[in-house]
């Protein structure tokens, strides 16, 4: 008895260094929930990091990027996040303030973006504008302005997505105080009347507007080349308004808990390469950063260019986001 028990022990003390031998090391990365869907980017980023860094990616989704950084902010120092990508070009300033981030170290000089994005801690990985995409079947004279949008036909809906969970939700805010300034509210009062809901991000508000529960959502100018290429159809159109569209640049940035794990740094580096930059076009259906190793679908040449682009600096996003978020809140409840 006692030498099958020795024997037993033994084996298992075998099955225990086996299983560790076998470990790989992990990276923690936060993200947003259509990222990691199997639709998204997520799946094809994870197997070609894997393929080079020899490790396992945990994607850990939440619902849009600003979820992501105020859970990055609940949690603290003690996170588990080695990386959060999902935050914007509109976050920057604030998740500086937050501490939680350590500099990058990469060198953005082989990124194209438009304006002159600089900054030592987060990593571009994608862009687009901010439009609205109407459904064409739906809708025979859609708006051609911001303008025509918060004044029109209060029986033609649109979903939009909540500013205080949604990186794009935050992107119409800042988008209408870009083009009304001090009279925003008023325009949000307005604009009351075509609103169907407003969903936490934006996966929610898509599939809403797919499935016809109206005929506008607030998306990108790139959202219609998905529909060109993978559904074959020209239905789905984003509108060119005539006071210019919102930029956003997706950023993703090293937490200081991440600083201390050699892949983090090493994925950061991987996002500006064709490993990860080849997935974006038609996973993410935005515009890449930096080379890729096949030119885009002809179908992003066809995509509404906006004649001007609309932007506010993260520093005055940071400083008045909360007073802006009050100002869509009351303008929403009357």
């Amino acid at each position: 008895m006692r030498l099958l028990s020795l024997l037993a022990s033994s084996a298992a003390i075998m099955l225990s260094m086996a299983h560790v031998a076998q470990a790989k090391d992990t990276l923690t990365v936060y993200t947003y929930d259509s990222f990691t869907s199997k639709w998204g980017p997520g799946p094809v980023v994870k197997e070609n990091f894997e393929a080079v860094c020899d490790c396992e990616v945990k994607f850990v989704a939440a619902a849009d990027g600003v979820a992501l950084l105020n859970r990055l902010k609940l949690e603290g120092a003690k996170t588990e996040a080695d990386i959060v990508l999902g935050l914007d070009n509109n976050l920057i300033a604030d998740a500086h303030k937050s501490g939680l981030f350590a500099p990058s170290g990469i060198d953005l000089a082989q990124i194209n973006v438009p304006g002159d994005f600089q900054d030592d801690v987060f990593v571009p990985y994608d862009y687009s504008y901010f439009a609205v995409v109407y459904d064409s079947e739906k809708m025979q004279n859609p708006p051609k302005s911001l303008k025509e949008l918060v004044e029109g036909d209060a029986s033609q809906k649109i979903v939009l997505q909540d500013p205080r969970t949604s990186t794009p939700g935050l992107g119409m805010l800042l988008w209408m105080k870009a083009v009304y300034g001090d009279e925003a509210a008023d325009k949000w009062e307005q604009l009351q009347k075509r609103i169907l809901t407003v969903t936490p991000g934006w996966s929610e508000a898509y599939g809403l507007f797919t499935k016809g529960e109206a005929p506008m959502v607030l998306s990108y100018t790139t959202s219609p080349a998905y529909h060109v290429i993978a559904d074959k159809t020209n239905r789905y159109q984003a509108l060119a308004f005539e006071e210019g569209h919102y930029l956003q640049v997706e950023v993703a940035g090293m937490t200081k808990t991440g600083e201390k794990n050699p892949l983090a740094k090493q994925f950061l580096a991987f996002m500006l390469e064709p490993g990860f930059q080849d997935a974006i076009p038609e996973t993410n259906w935005m515009f890449p950063v930096a080379k890729t190793s096949k030119p885009l679908d002809p179908a992003f040449d066809a995509l509404v260019k906006p004649a001007k682009t609309l932007q506010i600096s993260s520093e005055d996003v940071a400083a008045n986001r909360k007073d802006w978020i009050d100002e869509w809140l009351n303008a929403s409840s009357k």
